[in-house]
This record gives C-alpha cells, structure tokens and sequence, in this order.
C-alpha cells in the first residue's frame, strides 16, 4: 500500500480546521499528532521495514489521536474515564458515517468512511482501525497476527514516547487538569510507587494524586517494544524532566515523600534507560 503524504497531511488540516486552534489542548494534540508520525515512522525505519511500511506507520501515527478532538470539544479533558474512549472516538471518526460535527457531508463520498480522506486504497483498512482503536489500551490482546502486532506496538511506541515532551512544553492544567500549586502539594500514591519499582505501566485507576500522573508517564519506558524507542527517549531527555522540574516548575515538592521517591526513580530511570539495568 502506497501512502500519499502531503494528501494524508491536508486530510489531517483539513479535519482539524473545526476544531479551536486557541484552546490549548487542540494545539497540544495538533503538534502531537505531527511528532508521533514522524517517530513511528523513524521506529519503523530503524527495524528495517519496507518503505511502504514506514509510510504506513508514519500514517498510523497521523490518524491515533484523532479522537481526542471531539473528546476536548465535547469534555475539555483527556480523561477517559471523565468522558468517553478517545480511541473509540477516533476508530468512529476514521470509520464511521462520514460527518463533519454532525452534519452529512454531501457529494458523491457521502457516508463513506473518513479514513479515505487520509489513504484512497482499502487494502491496510483493518490494520489501521486496530493501531487507532489499541493504541491506548493497557495490553495488547492476544491473537494479533506478527503484522498487526508491530504496527500496534510502533503507534503505541511513538505516542509514549512523544507524551514525554509535553510535560517539558506545556502546562499542569492543561494535561493534568491541576495547578501547579496542587502539583507540588501532591503526594504519591503507593499504587504508583508499586508500579514503577515493578517495572511496568500504571492502570488508569491506580492514579489517584496529581504527581501520580508523572509517574505513569515514567512509566511507559518500561514497555516499549523497540530499541530505537528506547534510544529516542534517552535523546529527548523529557523522561528525567518530568520527574525532576516537571512542565518547567524549579520550586521543589512540598512533600518529603514525594521529593525523595522521586529522586530515587529518576536515579534508577537513568540506570534503566542508559545501563540497561533492570
């Protein structure tokens, strides 16, 4: 299957354009989108894959998220559990009746899936419809075939790799829903610790304090499936930020706890990550 880039980005701008480019979250998810393509499609490279393929996780990347627009128009949150399944949103964009904020679009294509706006052959369907709808989930289910699985495992790859950065670019209220105040007031959870000294991802329901969040996102290194994922974060350096100086804030946390758990994770997050230690 052939990608047409440059036609995949306008379908992108193009879908995008209804949404409010002054709200902070619609930005934050706009340069998010751009940043997991072009990882997932770097990812993709370096395991060797065809040039096809990188085209097709490069447009996986592209079409993720694309739920977590309609999520902020309607809640103004990233929070699932606060709304609805930004994944499922996004598989019911791609793959649903063709709307534009629930008016029929007219013309010969109308009721036609909108993922042909991004791709004209139908042949890789399926395994778009997967990456978008799994990309989020905690675990992979079992029963995936080899194909499939790797492209899932790129997507979900690209997108933890890329959250990093905006707890260095953006704000605790716009991606926690929280001051920066109630940030540094926060304490840990012990959910949160038994997560990270067990070495995997946090379930939605085990983040119950803002600083939890930060954990969480520590987290993801614990996952991922691909080396050149791993490199990635270590080149962008946000994974120690986040621990350290979280969204730029240099005051410390007003905890003891909190502070002293955190230096020992960003201490062992740099022996994982750089040592290969476990």
């Amino acid at each position: 299957m052939r990608i047409d880039r440059e036609r995949a980005r306008r379908a992108f701008a193009d879908y995008v354009a209804a949404y409010d480019p002054n709200s902070p979250r619609i930005a934050l998810k706009i340069a998010h989108t751009y940043r997991v393509a072009d990882i997932a499609a770097r990812i993709a490279g370096a395991e060797g894959l065809s040039a096809e393929d990188v085209d097709l996780a490069w447009l996986c990347g592209l079409v993720h998220d694309v739920g977590r627009f309609e999520q902020v128009r309607r809640w103004n949150t990233f929070r699932d559990a606060d709304s609805a399944s930004h994944a499922l949103l996004g598989v019911r964009a791609l793959f649903g009746p063709r709307e534009r904020l629930g008016v029929p679009v007219g013309g010969t294509d109308a009721g036609m899936p909108r993922i042909r706006d991004f791709a004209a052959d139908k042949s890789e369907d399926e395994l778009i419809r997967t990456a978008v709808a799994l990309h989020s989930d905690y675990r992979l289910p079992n029963g995936l075939d080899a194909r499939m699985r790797t492209f899932c495992e790129l997507t979900r790859d690209a997108d933890k790799a890329d959250i990093l950065r905006t707890v260095d670019t953006d704000t605790p209220e716009t991606l926690l829903g929280c001051t920066a105040d109630e940030l540094l007031g926060s304490s840990l959870s012990t959910e949160a610790v038994a997560a990270f000294d067990e070495r995997r991802c946090m379930l939605r329901n085990e983040r119950s304090q803002p600083a939890d969040f930060l954990v969480s996102f520590c987290c993801f290194a614990f996952e991922l499936a691909f080396e050149e994922s791993r490199a990635i974060m270590r080149e962008q350096g946000y994974i120690y930020e986040l621990l350290e100086r979280p969204f730029g804030i240099t005051e410390p946390f007003r905890r003891e706890g909190t502070r002293h758990e955190l230096g020992r994770m960003t201490r062992e997050m740099h022996t994982y990550l750089e040592g290969g230690a476990s």
